[in-house]
């Protein structure tokens, strides 16, 4: 989810020795304040620095605007920075943890006796505009050794770990320390030129808090110390900073159009599914209404697939842990599976993923060339261990069923295929008014090839047949280096919601490794026994995942074929009940899925209920439409049209039978009230 901004091309710069890069900066006539203001330098191998750095030599740099993901970055790290100052000014016992920029905004972890409350974070925002009106300077230092960092730090004993682990962090805590030398980011008072606040860093920053345009702080919650359950729980604030006031706006707006669709409260509020401490954590239950919509995807995705020639398997939940050590996900990818259970002296594991399986449904009978491709198809349950911390109702869950399948092929049918399941992905989108939707090509690092097996033919050909798939699908596509799995390159889909918030929904690939250690071949017409190629694909990803996603793409305003009550049926008086409960039965006859609504409340009442419910298609029914055999139906734009009965569920069964979205919430609407923002420019 992001506001958009417009891109603005990087300039390289000349920078002479003994200058500093903003001067250099503003020789080259470059913007120094608002949106594009050049806030950092790029230098030849990368790295980010500081515009009061002074380079040793002749140095040829890229300026780098505020507007640009380079520069929201530093704009967002400052931010939290000076967050991190407000807190301290306001609570003198808070002692500081981790503070970097992230997607759209940053946060900063503190510990504090008791959790902020609302009106604290009001209170440290309102400090937060003070420091930026100060315009403090941003002034990075240098430390001699560790032992000067731990005497500068003795009062903050998270800071005093990262000094320790130096060298050995990632994620967050690299924001603070690396590989490099140990460097302090001090804000200065430009009157006095006196340091009145300090924090470890590796930066950069922008040169003066002044010109930080626009902030607000969103929330604050509780997370663990480094993201570890054994460590302490700190207090963690989030805030997001933008370019200007226009954008934030729009990213406020974004965010309370997000909070309304929040696929665990409309879930909640639409019965489709709870969790139950007395189960587990990260384990869903599908009530009746979701376990409709869950319903009518797979018959989508079996029929879509009938017409594709898969053929329908089921393989089991628990494996002997031999399979998993063939398909090397031991002792690899342990981390990630539940512990073994021991039956009969031999350890089994619940099922992480389909495809071991499914090679072995493969090799239950050997296969001829006539037969490939040869595809299979299943919703296969798997369960994956995740952290608590990590858990996000349904679209981070620890059990969760795949629309799983796998082709195996020859070489010469490889390409061909992948473009039927990238085709197929096009099309399940479409037909759901999926519009914005773009591929990720994860490549493997060829700076870093311990981590890939290592013949490279396999990976050449891999890579040409996944890419000439690509290009010829028409969909857009970026590349990204590095991401590949350890076997071959792989392919993601994103897709991106009325909202604005990017999912990952599903994951292929052209393996062309794994066939090799499970032994995979087929006999050829020249009396040869060939390894088959496999296509991992799963369009549609997990029934979880994706129905998250969908009810906060429709706001739980699901089309009529989706919607887990289609009609509901209002009679206005209790003597109209027995046309209410024929006009029912018509629908029923009509395999729609329709309730009466007979209670003794007053009709508008029961109209709101039917709205509040996201009910696409309200049935009024009074005398006149008993005298007449028609209906009056109230769509959810709250039109209201009078037809003859059987008309009415002819349009019915036509919006299911073609999967129409009319009346479905996918288009975005407007926002309420939107968290206080701060225009730093006042």
């Amino acid at each position: 989810m992001s506001a958009r901004m417009p891109a603005v091309p990087e300039e390289r710069v000349s920078a002479p020795a003994g200058s500093s890069f903003a001067e250099a900066v503003k020789a080259a006539g470059l913007t120094m304040s608002g949106p594009n203001a050049i806030v950092v330098v790029r230098d030849a191998g990368g790295t980010l620095r500081d515009l009061t750095a002074v380079p040793e030599v002749d140095t040829e740099v890229t300026a780098v605007p505020m507007s640009s993901p380079d520069g929201l970055a530093v704009l967002r790290h400052s931010t939290a920075h000076v967050m991190a100052q407000a807190v301290q000014d306001l609570f003198d016992e808070a002692r500081l943890g981790i503070g970097p920029p992230i997607e759209n905004g940053f946060y900063y972890d503190f510990d504090v006796p008791k959790p902020f409350q609302a009106e604290d974070l009001e209170r440290i925002q309102a400090r937060m505009k003070e420091i930026v009106k100060q315009g403090q300077r941003f002034r990075r230092r240098v430390l001699t050794s560790r032992e000067a960092a731990r005497d500068e730090l003795s009062a903050e004993p998270f800071k005093l770990e990262l000094v320790d682990i130096k060298g050995e962090a990632s994620g967050a805590a690299a924001t603070e320390v690396g590989s490099g030398e140990l460097t302090m980011y001090d804000n200065v008072d430009p009157r006095s030129g006196e340091v009145v606040w300090t924090d470890l860093c590796r930066g950069p920053h922008l040169p003066s808090t002044h010109l930080i345009p626009a902030f607000a702080l969103l929330r604050n919650s509780a997370a663990y110390w480094r993201g570890d359950e054994k460590n302490p729980q700190l207090q963690r604030i989030y805030g997001t900073a933008w370019p200007t006031r226009p954008a934030l706006k729009e990213y406020l707006a974004a965010l309370a159009e997000a909070a309304k669709r929040d696929h665990r409260r409309i879930g909640e509020d639409l019965d489709l599914f709870a969790f139950s401490p007395e189960i587990g954590k990260g384990l869903p239950l599908w009530l009746p209404n979701g376990t409709i919509i869950r319903d009518e995807l797979e018959g989508w995705a079996r029929q879509t697939e009938r017409r594709l020639g898969y053929r329908r398997v089921v393989t089991p939940h628990i494996t002997q842990e031999d399979l998993y050590f063939l398909s090397g996900h031991l002792p690899y990818y342990s981390e990630d599976l539940y512990a073994p259970i021991q039956i009969e002296g031999e350890n089994y594991y619940l099922k992480p993923m389909n495809c071991p399986h499914h090679h072995m449904v493969y090799k239950a009978r050997p296969k001829s060339y006539r037969e490939l491709p040869y595809k299979i198809a299943e919703y296969g349950t798997v369960y994956r261990f995740e952290r608590s911390g990590q858990l996000h109702g349904l679209m981070r869950a620890r059990g969760f069923t795949q629309n799983d399948a796998h082709i195996y092929c020859t070489r010469d049918q490889a390409k061909e295929q992948f473009l039927e399941v990238m085709r197929m992905h096009d099309e399940y989108y479409r037909a759901l008014g999926i519009t914005d939707f773009y591929m990720v090509l994860a490549l493997r690092d060829p700076a870093n090839t311990t981590k890939y097996h290592d013949d490279a033919q396999m990976w050449e050909d891999a890579e040409r047949i996944t890419r000439e798939a690509m290009d010829e699908s028409g969909i857009p596509y970026v590349e990204e280096l590095g991401g590949a799995a350890h076997y071959g390159p792989k392919v993601d889909f994103i897709i991106r919601s009325v909202t604005g918030k990017e999912f990952a929904a599903s994951t292929n690939q052209v393996d062309l490794y794994t066939p090799q250690r499970f032994d995979l071949k087929y006999h050829d017409a020249d009396g040869t026994d060939k390894q088959v190629v496999v296509i991992h694909r799963a369009p549609l990803g997990s029934h979880e995942r994706f129905v998250a996603f969908l009810t906060e793409h429709f706001g739980g305003a699901f089309p009529v074929w989706l919607a887990p009550e289609q009609v509901r049926v209002i009679p206005i008086m209790p003597e109209l009940d027995e046309y209410a409960e024929t006009v029912s039965q018509a629908l029923l006859d009509a395999d729609v899925r329709v309730d009466v609504d007979a209670s003794d409340g007053r009709l508008p009442a029961r109209v709101r209920t039917a709205v509040t419910r996201k009910i696409p298609l309200i049935v009024v029914v009074g005398r006149r439409e008993v005298e007449e055999g028609s209906v009056s139906v109230r769509d959810r734009s709250g039109q209201e049209t009078s037809m003859p009965l059987a008309d009415f569920v002819r349009r019915v069964r036509d919006l299911i039978d073609t999967r129409s979205l009319d009346g479905a919430g996918h288009l975005r609407a407007g926002s309420d009230a939107t968290p206080t923002e701060v225009d730093a420019t006042d």
